[in-house]
C-alpha cells in the first residue's frame, strides 16, 4: 500500500485562499444540514506544558475520502524560534476499507482554512461598504488573514498592530509586495482599529488585545487567536454588546474564553451566539441585521473544515502528481 504525502509548500501550492473558501462553504452548509458526524475535538495538556496537541476526527460522506482526522500539537513558544505555532498532520483513510490514504501538513492546511473561513464570515457578516481592515497580530495567522480577506473583497487600507511595533512595520514591509491596497503598520492596537469595519484578532494573548470603547459602529471582529478557556482577545464589554457567530456553537461554549470569560463575568448568558456560520449558509439563520451593529466571529476552527479542504487536495494531488507516494 502507498500513501501519498504532501508537504506544506505543496498544500499552499494546491489550496488558494479563494478556492478553500468555496470548499468550507460547501463543508459547513453540510454540517448545517446535519450531513456531517463530527465530535469534539479531544484536547491533550499536561499539568505544566510547554504545548498541547488537539485530535479533530470527522465524517463526510461529501468528501472522497470521507474520514479525515486531524492529529495538531499547538506551542505558543515556537514563533520565537521561527517556527509556526500549529504543527501536525492530518490523516485521509478510505471510505471504503479504512486504509490511510494520504498524509497532509497540517501547519499549511490550519493557515489556509482558518483565514479563508474568516473571509467566509467576513462577506456574510461585515458592512458591504467595509473597506479598512485592521489586524492585531504579526504572526502566520495574520499573514494569512491580510491575504485572504484582502482577495476577497475591496479595501482601502489594512493597518496593522502587534506587541512589538518593529515588528509591525517588518510585517507591513513584508507584506506590502503581495497586495494592491496599502498596508500600514501602527503603534498600538488603538490606533489600528480606529475606523476599521473589519478587525482580526490573531494574536497568542491570554488577555484582551481589543476593548469594546476602540470600536465603531457597524465593526465586524473575527476572533481567531484565543481557542482555550482561559485566553480571550475580546473584552467583556465588547462580547456583551456584539451579535455573536460561531463556527460550532458547541466548541464556543467549551473552549471559547472570549465567550466563556463574559460569561463569567455575568455579562452575557448562555445562549448568546447568535448563529453559526454554516446556518447563516443555508438561509436557517439570518446575519447582520443593521448597519449600527457590531459583529463577532468567535473562529475556532473544525474538524470538517480539515476534512474538506485536505480531501479537496488530495484530488488535485491525484490528478497533477503532487506529493510523493511512500509504501506503508
Amino acid at each position: 500500500m502507498k500513501i501519498l504525502v504532501v508537504s506544506g509548500s505543496e498544500v499552499r501550492d494546491l489550496l488558494g485562499y479563494d478556492e478553500c473558501a468555496d470548499v468550507l462553504r460547501a463543508a459547513l452548509a453540510a454540517r448545517a444540514r446535519g450531513e456531517v458526524h463530527q465530535p469534539p475535538r479531544t484536547v491533550i495538556q499536561p499539568g505544566q506544558p510547554a504545548g498541547l496537541m488537539a485530535l479533530m476526527p470527522a465524517y463526510w460522506p461529501g468528501t472522497d475520502p470521507a474520514y479525515g482526522l486531524k492529529a495538531i500539537c499547538i506551542f505558543p513558544g515556537n514563533p520565537a524560534i521561527g517556527l509556526d505555532a500549529h504543527q501536525g498532520v492530518v490523516v485521509l483513510s478510505s471510505t471504503r476499507t479504512g486504509e490511510p490514504l494520504a498524509i497532509l501538513n497540517a501547519s499549511a492546511i490550519t493557515e489556509i482554512r482558518t483565514a479563508a473561513a474568516s473571509a467566509v464570515a467576513t462577506g456574510l457578516l461585515a458592512r458591504p461598504d467595509a473597506t479598512e481592515l485592521a489586524i492585531i497580530g504579526t504572526g502566520v495567522q495574520a499573514r494569512a488573514h491580510l491575504l485572504a480577506i484582502s482577495g476577497s473583497r475591496p479595501l482601502t487600507a489594512i493597518r496593522v498592530a502587534g506587541r512589538h511595533p518593529a515588528r509591525a512595520i517588518e510585517f507591513a514591509s513584508q507584506l506590502q509586495p503581495l497586495v494592491r491596497t496599502p498596508v500600514i503598520a501602527c503603534v498600538s492596537a488603538r490606533e489600528a482599529v480606529a475606523g476599521a469595519g473589519i478587525i482580526v484578532t490573531a494574536t497568542s494573548a491570554t488577555e484582551p488585545v481589543l476593548r469594546r470603547d476602540w470600536l465603531a459602529p457597524g465593526t465586524h471582529v473575527n476572533a481567531v487567536g484565543a481557542c482555550l478557556p482561559h485566553a480571550r482577545e475580546l473584552d467583556t464589554a465588547t462580547m456583551a454588546d456584539a451579535v455573536l457567530f460561531a463556527d460550532s456553537r458547541e466548541s464556543v461554549r467549551s473552549e471559547a474564553g472570549d465567550y466563556l470569560l463574559a460569561l463569567a463575568d455575568g455579562a452575557i448568558g448562555p445562549d448568546h451566539v447568535r448563529a453559526e456560520i454554516g446556518e447563516l449558509l443555508t438561509g436557517e439563520a439570518a446575519g447582520r441585521v443593521n448597519d449600527q451593529v457590531i459583529t463577532v466571529f468567535e473562529s475556532l476552527g473544525i474538524a470538517v473544515e480539515d476534512l474538506a479542504a485536505a480531501a479537496h487536495i488530495y484530488g488535485k494531488a491525484s490528478l497533477s502528481g503532487a506529493g510523493c507516494r511512500v509504501d506503508f
